[in-house]
């Protein structure tokens, strides 16, 4: 007989010290307890062990939330950390949000984003439902603002393509993803921006 195990308690099992599973309570009612398909389980294991590595004994972390909400991953947490933990933390977090983009969530194939009866999904060629949702003429595809790190350090944000293949993000420029329909560049787009 085969013995089902559900990948979300063992997440949360592998890793204590990030979701905080209260003793003689079923994990299931951990804050933390993923509301996701299954397919998004192996980008989940890799951002929870980038996590733990990133932090230091002094270190304070909480997972509050994993869920899927029109097809993005959100990954919710609190902590108290250093400066060089929290960065490496952000990193983690905005590399599991951006490979869930691409990654379907019912078998972790490389997936692509599809709308079903007004339902965004993400869902690979097998899984997919609806119709693939075209990009937007003079927008990039997979191209997330994601706050940058220097030298172990917040510093700003900056507009990153994701590369499924590397686990990484590439730098692009800013003005070609804050342009209107008549391809005027919108001057509060860049309110806080830090490029270079």
């Amino acid at each position: 007989m085969r013995v089902v195990t559900d990948w979300r308690l063992d997440l949360i099992r592998a890793h204590p010290n990030l979701f905080h599973p209260a003793r003689r309570a079923p994990e299931t009612a951990c804050g933390g307890y993923p509301k996701c398909g299954d397919g998004w389980c192996e980008l989940l294991n890799s951002a929870c062990a980038r996590i733990g590595a990133a932090l230091e004994k002094s270190d304070t972390f909480n997972v509050l939330y994993i869920g899927e909400k029109l097809a993005k991953l959100h990954f919710c947490w609190r902590g108290n950390l250093s400066a060089e933990a929290e960065a490496k933390i952000a990193d983690a977090v905005a590399r599991a949000e951006a490979r869930a983009q691409v990654t379907c969530e019912e078998c972790g194939e490389e997936g692509r984003l599809y709308c079903s009866a007004g339902v965004p999904l993400t869902r690979c060629v097998v899984h997919a439902r609806g119709q693939p949702v075209q990009v937007t003429p003079g927008r990039e595809e997979n191209v997330h603002i994601v706050r940058r790190v220097v030298a172990g350090k917040l510093r700003g944000i900056c507009c990153r393509r994701y590369n499924r293949e590397t686990d990484t993000f590439v730098d692009v420029p800013p003005y070609a993803h804050w342009v209107d329909l008549h391809g005027e560049i919108l001057p509060s787009s860049f309110e806080g921006y830090e490029y270079g």
